[in-house]
């Protein structure tokens, strides 16, 4: 099933699934369970193996994998299997006076051949999260795997194919070539993961055939931390958010905090120390922490790290590794806001700290760039709390924690304006790879005149109170009343 692609295997490979597809192999409630159950096996069996190949590619400890991979994408499997028939289910839609006697339902139905294209920083759960979805709604799957993340790539294309329906299902490996060859051909839905720039590239491609797209971005997500908190539990859970999560190298990963001149140095202050708390005096020895996926994401942060006026914005950390791909963590003060690691999503271990008069100012900086993936902010100000979640748009709003939300499988993920397109996880995954198919049962009974020509007054004034659903007005017309 897996392969790398060559020139003429995409079209071949899109019109086999979509042969496949026509002939109706995929749009029953049986195999869909079937292949649902099969990625339980990958997840119950496989472990080991997925924990392995996420230390070779990242250096993630094992309780990140375990748990904000593995342990997450069984329960996504798991709620798919026990809801799958009520979300296959029609949903009934009411009818009017217009179209009586008459019933009405909205029918879920597969888009039909999707590509789904996932990203390197978590690459089991953003490869196999949206192919539940695809699968839960009756799709083909072609899943390209980032080339980025080597050993979870051969690793996915090698459990995939030994569980999963090939006539169905396929993995292709590969670099830009692979993907850009996929991109050229027709799909029915594309579900990329990744930067804001490929995303372009995608969307780009995607309108070639008028084919919809699910984008999920990133984008710099704030965290404002108000001076009325719980200080020590704030900093610990914008550690684990930002360091605790693939070292920084997550889209909903804290990227800027926003706090009070005043309040500043005691955020600074705690976080020096629970950071030491839980990674040691040394923490670029520290085994509970992801490494830099390669050198050109190492690049690319000493780049941030060594732009003139930043450099020496550094309060805490700033150790580099580059035969190790290890940062420690980084805590810049007052950056300049036109630097380049206040321009970029920064995603690593990074966290720069700007400071404002006052915190309504955080309104102003939030405002004055793209909207974020995520915003988090952290008070016990009731009356900031609703503020914020008025006031700041993004694809998800925290109130003190950071990332955890991605957890929730009644909550849609996904962002908003240049963070991403469309939104996914639980429902609304299986809502991502489907149509709403609208279906309307007329009776032949009720055949009434008025509705064809020639027109007159009356007709006019009867079909004016039937389309508004007026039976006051209806009854006029029909007593001669009106």
């Amino acid at each position: 099933m897996a392969k790398v692609l060559q020139m003429a295997d995409a079209s071949n490979l899109v019109t086999e699934l979509r042969r496949n597809f026509d002939a109706g192999i995929t749009r029953g409630y049986e195999w869909r369970v079937t292949q649902l159950k099969k990625l339980l096996v990958i997840c119950d069996k496989h472990e080991p193996e997925i924990v392995s190949a996420l230390h070779d590619d990242l250096g993630k400890p094992e309780l990140e994998s375990s748990v904000y991979e593995v342990a997450l994408l069984r329960n996504s499997i798991k709620l798919a299997l026990k809801q799958l028939k009520d979300w296959m289910a029609p949903d009934k839609a009411k009818t009017s006076l217009t179209t009586f006697p008459a019933s009405a339902k909205i029918v879920s139905e597969p888009l039909g051949v999707v590509l789904v294209i996932s990203a390197w920083n978590y690459p089991f759960m953003l490869s196999i999260d949206p192919v539940i979805g695809a699968i839960s709604a009756g799709n083909a799957v072609v899943l390209k795997p980032s080339e980025l993340a080597p050993a979870s790539s051969s690793l996915l294309a090698k459990l995939l194919e030994q569980y999963l329906d090939p006539c169905a299902l396929r993995v292709v490996e590969g670099d830009v070539t692979e993907t850009t060859l996929l991109l050229e051909q027709k799909w029915d839905k594309i579900f990329y993961t990744g930067s804001s720039r490929i995303g372009r590239i995608i969307m780009t491609a995607a309108a070639k055939h008028l084919t919809p797209v699910s984008l999920e971005l990133g984008g710099k997500s704030p965290v404002v931390i108000d001076s009325d908190t719980n200080l020590k539990i704030t900093v610990r859970r914008i550690i684990s958010g930002k360091w605790g999560c693939n070292n920084g190298q997550a889209c909903i990963s804290p990227d800027y905090i926003l706090t009070t001149k005043e309040y500043a140095p005691k955020v600074i202050d705690a976080l020096k120390q629970e950071l030491e708390a839980l990674y040691g005096n040394n923490p670029m020895e520290s085994k509970d922490m992801s490494r830099i996926v390669n050198l050109n994401h190492f690049d690319r942060l000493t780049k941030m790290l060594e732009e003139k006026e930043v450099s020496d914005k550094i309060v805490y950390g700033g150790q580099k590794n580059r035969e190790n791909l290890k940062i420690s963590p980084t805590l810049l003060l007052d950056v300049p806001l036109d630097s380049m690691i206040m321009s970029e999503e920064i995603f690593g271990p990074l966290l720069p700290i700007l400071t404002l008069n006052n915190l309504e100012e955080c309104f102003d900086v939030i405002h004055s760039r793209p909207k974020p993936l995520a915003a988090y902010l952290f008070t016990k100000n009731h009356k900031l709390k609703e503020r914020f979640t008025k006031k700041v748009s993004a694809g998800g709003i925290v109130v003190n924690d950071t990332a955890v939300h991605f957890t929730l499988s009644t909550l849609p993920f996904g962002g908003v304006g240049e963070s991403g397109i469309g939104s996914y996880h639980g429902k609304f995954s299986f809502d991502a790879f489907s149509h709403k198919k609208s279906v309307l049962f007329k009776s032949f009974l009720g055949d009434s005149a008025i509705r064809y020509p020639p027109y007159s007054r009356g007709k006019l004034r009867l079909l004016k109170a039937l389309v508004n659903s007026n039976l006051v007005d209806t009854f006029k017309v029909l007593l001669g009343l009106s």
